[in-house]
């Protein structure tokens, strides 16, 4: 791992077997090449490397002791030897007799049946990923700073901007003023007036987006708290998020890039940010949901037409 780079689960609890490989499929892009080896040869043969001493993984991997120590406590386990039991464990539950994951690509030739299938196999690996990955420390966190802000930023451009259109009209909703921004200049003019008892979020799957950073950097510097919904933990949004919230996303391929699988895993935790702000809120949150859904009901009868 980079110098720059958080070991983001070293100071909680170890994950359990079953969340390994999301971890691996998370953190792996922010990790050095030697780690990258360390990392998939324990996702992709558990049993045969909880076998294995750590000396061994290192030949194994063409790495070091250090490197595979290093790799370890990245992925959540105190040392080698907690490693060690999650990959047991990884291996004897998929010895259990589940069926085998859809695992190829798309391809430009595919019946459009094969397209529905692998699709949604991967959008249910990316919730899976998903849902391991999130620390619900810092969620709980982000969710006791919104429910009560005086006002919400989120900042988001592409399909990311679309999440954060679909966090403000949520918040909304329950009564929370939320603003989304796409335009950059607007983000940062907005920025620049949060305070102490305001709160920015960002959205980048890449963690490097700096029409994303910026307004954020700047809500962070006026005294905002800063929530970072990100893909990569310890890219450059992170510096600047009092909690970050770390997104999977599906395998990439030709026909759907990071950006577009991205989505799925953005929209599970803003959905978890949005139903904990509602049930922290509740008594006015239910009240304003019944409001708005009372004021647009006539908007979806057969009388007010579509």
């Amino acid at each position: 791992m980079t110098d720059g780079v958080k070991e983001i689960f070293a100071d909680g609890a170890p994950p359990a077997p079953a969340a390994l490989a999301a971890k691996v499929r998370t953190l792996a892009p922010s990790m050095t090449r030697s780690m990258q080896r360390v990392a998939e040869a324990v996702a992709g043969d558990p049993a045969g490397c909880a076998a294995l001493t750590v000396t061994g993984l290192a030949e194994l991997t063409g790495t070091s002791e250090a490197t595979v120590v290093r790799t370890a406590r990245l992925l959540g386990y105190p040392g080698y030897r907690d490693l060690r039991l999650a990959l047991a464990g990884l291996a004897a539950q998929q010895q259990s007799g589940r069926a085998p994951a859809v695992t190829a690509d798309i391809a430009v030739d595919d019946p459009i049946a094969d397209v529905v299938a692998k699709l949604a196999h991967d959008e249910q690996q990316t919730l899976a990923d998903t849902a391991a990955a999130l620390d619900t420390v810092q969620l709980g966190a982000a969710v006791a700073a919104i429910a009560t802000a005086r006002r919400v930023d989120v900042y988001g451009v592409g399909a990311s901007g679309l999440v954060a259109q679909d966090l403000q009209q949520k918040l909304m909703r329950i009564g929370i003023m939320a603003q989304a921004h796409s335009d950059p200049h607007l983000a940062v003019t907005s920025a620049v007036q949060l305070r102490a008892k305001d709160v920015a979020i960002a959205i980048t799957h890449s963690g490097s987006t700096g029409d994303v950073i910026e307004p954020l950097r700047v809500a962070f510097e006026h005294g905002a708290t800063t929530v970072a919904i990100t893909g990569r933990p310890g890219g450059p949004v992170a510096q600047y998020g009092d909690h970050v919230l770390t997104t999977s996303t599906a395998r990439e391929s030709e026909l759907r890039p990071a950006a577009m699988s991205s989505r799925t895993s953005q929209l599970l935790v803003v959905d978890c940010l949005f139903v904990g702000v509602a049930q922290r809120t509740y008594e006015t949150a239910a009240p304003a949901l019944s409001a708005s859904y009372e004021a647009l009901a006539h908007r979806h009868s057969p009388r007010g037409g579509r």
